[in-house]
């Protein structure tokens, strides 16, 4: 199994970062930290400190003054399930999964899970079935299809559904044949532009500002990350779009928060004059989903220059599933964890991981990204493009190891109060996890609140 250190060392510089800082990160904490046979609190400990020391070298760079990064296994690994634990005013969260999202067995004795959480998506999958919305009618409908077949045509219909597989098989398929070739995330320069000057602050990412425009987990955990570290974050959606309200409370902490329809030419117009002072794009659309309404990369570093775009998608933008939608627990179906996990469990049917953890540590990874290019802006100068996955993430978690965790007990909430921290918000007295990683000189902490979607105008702060 690699060791935490290792895992951190071969992110820092795979980057092109100098191995020189490293000892400057106290990692705590040992294996296992949540029920799995893999390696999940050493992949949430090294994405968590990669970001932080990120940030504590733009902080060097900025202001001459080094610091310590700390970051315990547990703390990270219970970062990596915050949506579980949060509570508004006391009261525990509602449940996140819609009622017919999960696993079914097919015809062909092959599993499938759907994921329903968007009311487009479910109902994709209830005309294809042509059933009621119930889940005893879905497993009897799937009953009369093979797998395969059947998450080709979800596909084929914009829709997200998954066969599971076994790592032999993922890694026979071509899609996870083009994952395998990838490193876990790139930095690639896109365009030509000055070296820019850190502007006035006291924290790293002072006065720098970022849109994001994800949803769900691992886009918004980067979003999160990089407002911890002092970045003016602009969430920015539209009334449109399907949300998820408890994951917009747990991860929109330190964000302002408004509503722009980028199908309209207001909408359009509003983002651009945004853009022009923009810093960070962060974007989790299907891939080319912004290129067509001409806000892609390459769009964007023409628009603006010294742009640093980060991008995330289900299943890399290699292969040919590169433009298929996708989620973290889809992701584990189909590129063999929940497989994995149900064989060293002695189960049969599909086993999940403990976490979202495909999702919460590309957020780290994400933003670990999105900083490491900053800094290449500041001495290089360029447009920078950003590029992460939840494929690819996943490939490198199993090339961490497996571990003997199965046993481990799961932590509930009471188990994790001394990680809790209490805010105001838009929604009510918060509890929730707290950022995972320590900094001796300056902390990351959250200066705003968070918000319901839209509460601000498409206008940066002054």
């Amino acid at each position: 199994m690699t060791s935490a250190p290792d895992a951190l060392a071969k992110l820092w510089t795979g980057l092109g970062h100098d191995s020189s800082v490293l000892p400057n990160v106290d990692l705590t904490g040992a294996e296992p930290v949540l029920p799995s046979s893999f390696a999940v609190g050493t992949a949430m400990q090294a994405s968590v400190a990669a970001s932080a020391l990120a940030a504590a070298e733009i902080w060097r760079v900025r202001s001459a003054q080094s610091q310590r990064v700390g970051v315990d296994m547990r703390a990270a690994a219970i970062a990596s399930r915050s949506e579980r634990y949060f509570t508004v005013n006391g009261a525990q969260t509602p449940e996140l999964w819609d009622k017919i999202a999960g696993t079914y067995q097919c015809g062909d004795g092959r599993w499938v899970r759907l994921h329903t959480n968007f009311p487009h998506h479910r109902d994709g999958v209830l005309k294809i079935l042509q059933c009621a919305y119930d889940k005893a009618a879905v497993a009897q409908a799937l009953k009369a299809w093979k797998a395969f077949d059947f998450e080709e045509t979800c596909a084929q219909a914009k829709l997200v559904v998954t066969a599971m597989r076994t790592f032999a098989e993922w890694d026979a398929h071509p899609q996870g044949q083009a994952v395998g070739k990838l490193p876990v995330l790139s930095v690639e320069r896109i365009g030509d532009a000055p070296a820019a000057l850190w502007p006035k602050g006291n924290r790293p990412l002072a006065g720098i500002r970022v849109l994001d425009l994800t949803r769900i987990i691992a886009g918004p955990v980067c979003g999160l990350t990089l407002a911890a570290h002092g970045a003016d974050v602009l969430l920015v959606t539209s009334p449109h779009l399907p949300s998820i309200e408890p994951l917009v409370i747990d991860t929109g902490r330190g964000k302002l928060s408004t509503h722009i329809d980028l199908r309209d030419d207001l909408g359009r117009r509003q983002f651009e004059a945004l853009l022009r002072d923009a810093d960070v794009v962060v974007q989790g659309y299907r891939p080319n989903g912004l290129a067509e309404l001409g806000f892609g990369a390459q769009d964007v570093a023409q628009i603006r220059p010294g742009i640093v775009y980060v991008s995330l998608c289900a299943y890399s933008h290699a292969g040919p599933w590169a433009n298929r939608r996708g989620f973290d627990s889809l992701v584990q179906t189909a590129s063999g964890f929940n497989a994995a996990e149900a064989q060293a469990a002695g189960i049969d049917g599909p086993k999940p991981l403990p976490a979202q953890i495909l999702d919460h540590a590309s957020g780290y990874l994400l933003a670990c990204g999105a900083m490491s290019a900053l800094l290449r802006r500041a001495t290089e100068g360029g447009s920078w493009h950003v590029r992460v996955s939840l494929a690819q993430t996943g490939f490198w978690l199993r090339s961490l190891g497996r571990i003997d965790g199965l046993a481990c007990k799961d932590p509930a909430r009471d188990g994790v109060r001394d990680l809790l921290e209490e805010s105001d918000s838009g929604f009510g007295r918060l509890s929730a996890v707290k950022h995972p990683a320590t900094m001796t000189a300056i902390p990351p902490r959250w200066q705003r609140p968070s918000v319901p979607l839209g509460t601000h105008p498409p206008a940066w702060p002054l």
